[in-house]
């Protein structure tokens, strides 16, 4: 009989070495039902292609490609995908009590290096039979993913392992960006950059702009990769989306790299690594 001790432990080293939360090792298909399924693909497409439309155009603009949906509907599912519409609000979410939002510290910055700024955020990720969710860290000047993660629950959990291994791996930023999601103005996130003194950054409400270099490659992601497959599984997603990163970072030219690919920008790892 196997130890359930050593079980765990031999679980936990293979959700390491697959980029997998425990909850992504344990995968189920999906609660939901395959027209609504179909539906969030197709929310996560247009959503891509246009971020700053609301529900009620998004309604509108499904109701004309004859998806029967209402807005009640819509909104449910987007809200289930972590989808937030970027425009202005007055009135926002309260956040939990427990939270504090920290003040956006890149506005008028100079991101001159490698850990000067590193980012984060989470997207859908669909499968053919259900969808994950990948949260991913990226060094804002070399534009580098440092660490990613792939999880069937959007919480704090898989956000605080990919942080602590990016740590591990390449040493400390010194300002850490995210935007206001309770993943990560959770005191058990924040607990680690203050650990390692990191500074806090963390966007406006519904302003994407303020962490773009991430949002870019969410869309070059999902273009070049995501929509042009059909994950069977949580382990294929992985498979295939650890090859797309591993070329978009090590060959992947970008314009405003001059034409480099993110590894040859970032230079300072034997300085900053950890052993």
């Amino acid at each position: 009989m196997i130890n359930p001790v050593e079980e765990k432990l031999t679980i936990s080293k293979q959700c390491q070495l697959l980029n997998l939360s425990r909850s992504g090792y344990y995968y189920n298909n999906r609660e939901e039902s395959r027209i609504n399924l179909d539906l969030m693909n197709r929310i996560d497409e247009i959503y891509t292609s246009h971020p700053t439309w609301g529900s009620r155009k998004m309604r509108d603009f499904l109701r004309n490609e004859g998806y029967r949906i209402n807005r009640k509907r819509l909104q449910r599912l987007m809200r289930k995908m972590g989808i937030m519409v970027i425009y202005p609000r007055k009135k926002l979410s309260t956040p939990h009590p427990d939270h504090k939002i920290y003040p956006y510290l890149l506005r008028g910055l100079n991101i001159s290096h490698p850990n000067h700024v590193w980012c984060t955020d989470i997207t859908y990720i669909r499968l053919n039979h259900g969808f994950v969710y990948l949260v991913a860290i990226m060094d804002w000047y070399s534009r580098k993913i440092l660490s990613w993660e792939l999880s069937v629950t959007i919480d704090k959990y898989f956000c605080m392992s990919t942080l602590e291994s990016a740590i591990r791996r390449y040493g400390s930023p010194e300002i850490f960006n995210s935007d206001q999601g309770s993943q990560f103005t959770s005191p058990s996130f924040t607990k680690i950059l203050k650990e390692n003194d990191i500074k806090i950054s963390m966007d406006g409400r519904g302003r994407a702009l303020d962490n773009v270099v991430i949002e870019r490659f969410w869309r070059t992601l999902k273009y070049d990769e995501v929509y042009l497959k059909e994950y069977e599984s949580v382990i294929d997603a992985r498979t295939q989306i650890s090859a797309y990163i591993d070329v978009y970072n090590s060959k992947r030219p970008h314009a405003s790299l001059g034409g480099k690919a993110p590894n040859s920008t970032y230079d300072c790892i034997s300085t900053k690594a950890v052993a």
